[in-house]
Formats: structure tokens, sequence, C-alpha cells
């Protein structure tokens, strides 16, 4: 079973996500979360906070873990909720997204998301976010 980690970085009443290359083998063209595989030997909050450094150069300081369930069998998806972090969010890894962007709950309706699930689990995760 693979095994991911993603984090929703919220900032007020919004979240950030990377657009997906269209020439990634895997979800292409897509909006996701910040996050990625966790390594043999990573605990899920290390590899979030890996991740946030290699792909957004930001060092999450309240990684919170969530239930997500992506609707995959064979995909174990650990989220985080992160309301600190030291650092401006950058795309540093031009490979993965082709662009990042903050979004308001109400903007991910019509966006094409990398799981399906995303449209109506973000919007509760800014809520809970805002009212700790």
């Amino acid at each position: 079973m693979e095994e991911i980690v993603v984090a929703a970085l919220v900032r007020g009443d919004q979240v950030l996500l990377g657009h997906r290359d269209p020439r990634r083998q895997s979800y292409p063209d897509v909006w996701d979360l910040i996050g990625g595989h966790v390594e043999p030997g990573e605990t899920p909050d290390q590899a979030i906070r890996r991740e946030c450094r290699e792909e957004i150069r930001v060092t999450i300081r309240d990684p919170r873990p969530v239930e997500l369930d992506v609707g995959d069998p064979e995909l174990r998806a650990q989220a985080f909720i992160v309301t600190r972090w030291d650092g401006e969010p950058i795309n540093a890894e031009p490979d993965e997204h082709d662009a990042l962007r903050w979004l308001r709950a109400h903007e991910l309706v019509d966006l094409r998301v990398a799981h399906p699930t995303y449209a109506r689990w973000l919007p509760a995760v800014i809520r809970a976010a805002r009212h700790g």
C-alpha cells in the first residue's frame, strides 16, 4: 500500500494548493495539497515537515493530523492542518507544481482537484482551522 502525507496550509479563510504539472505521470493537471510519499523509516509527521521544506520552503510549526479518506484502497493518506509556519511559501519544485494558489472554500467547487473528496473536505478544514 502506498502511503502519502498532505498538508492543508490555512491562512485566514484560504488554503494553499499546488497545480500539478500537466506532464506529471500521476494526477496530472489537477490542484492538490502540498505533500508526497512517506519515505522508509519516516513517520508521517516527519514526512510532511520534509515535504513542506522541499516543495514550498517553509518550516511548519503546528501540523495537526486529521482524517482524510481519498477513496482509494491502495492509498493511505495522512492529512495535516497547518496554521503556523516560518517563511513565505514559494514554488520551490516547479517540476512538481507549475503554480501555487491561495484559494477560498467557494473557489474549490469548480476546480479539478486530485481527489474528489477534497471538494467536501477542504471547506470543513478551513472552518476548523479558523475556529481552533
